[in-house]
């Protein structure tokens, strides 16, 4: 769940073991369960819920596990609460980080968080310290072969995005927070389904990485993105086409 496009090259050229997949499905009924406790279960009356139901499917998750999900959330069903929270740190070369997590023990989180970022000779700061550099944005995926880039351009940006950009097998489009359902909504219209939708964090500028630095920006990055109570990893690193192959090959 990560906003960077070459760290899902990477992710993709590794390919995905099933225990990673099941960890996917695992922040998935989280996030279902808490937008059904705040938002209740009707899909077509919560559109975080309706989002998170839209990712569980694009997963390939069955529906039997999304309504249990749903009456957990709600109340029907036994299950443990969830509470959001967001970490903000820095890494190697001054890059920095945002890390959204719900967790049933943030005590147990922050400690487990602060772990691994200093095994990446990286730091858990606190509220503020990379919030500053990133802009809160809606984030809309759709494969790339939904629709071209003048289908996308009309209706789109006709509909309030910002921009979109081109992820390989993917768009990215960026919407202002309060225009992602109307983006969204225009999308399906057109029948284009977005693969994920959400509330996200683009960083104002990037920072390019290169050789270690790059190597431990990626080793933090996956590290966060595996850890079960992490919804949501964000950073201001970049690099180069070839220092993400060498990566990716690694």
């Amino acid at each position: 769940m990560s906003g960077h496009s070459k760290w899902a090259t990477i992710k993709r050229k590794k390919g995905a073991t099933d225990a990673k997949r099941g960890r996917i499905w695992t922040k998935i009924i989280r996030e279902i369960q808490v937008a059904a406790r705040m938002g209740g279960g009707d899909v077509n009356a919560n559109p975080r819920l309706r989002k998170a139901v839209s990712l569980a499917k694009a997963n390939a998750m069955n529906a039997d596990n999304i309504t249990k999900a749903i009456k957990r959330g709600t109340g029907e069903l036994e299950g443990q609460s969830y509470e959001e929270a967001t970490y903000e740190g820095t890494g190697a070369g001054g890059t920095l980080f945002i890390v959204d997590t719900l967790s049933d023990n943030k005590n147990r989180t922050v400690a487990e968080l602060r772990k691994i970022f200093e095994k990446a000779a990286a730091t858990l700061g606190t509220s503020g310290t990379a919030g500053w550099a990133f802009d809160k944005k809606g984030l809309l995926t759709i494969a790339r072969a939904a629709a071209d880039e003048d289908k996308l351009m009309d209706l789109a940006v006709g509909a309030g995005a910002d921009d979109y950009t081109d992820q390989g097998d993917t768009w990215l489009i960026t919407t202002p927070p309060d225009q992602l359902d109307a983006v969204a909504k225009a999308l399906e219209a057109a029948g284009i389904a977005a693969t994920e939708a959400k509330l996200g964090y683009v960083p104002k500028t990037k920072k390019e990485v290169s050789g270690r630095e790059a190597e431990m920006c990626m080793r933090l990055t996956e590290n966060l993105e595996d850890h079960d109570d992490v919804q949501n990893v964000y950073s201001d690193f970049d690099m180069s086409d070839e220092e993400a192959t060498r990566l990716a090959d690694a």
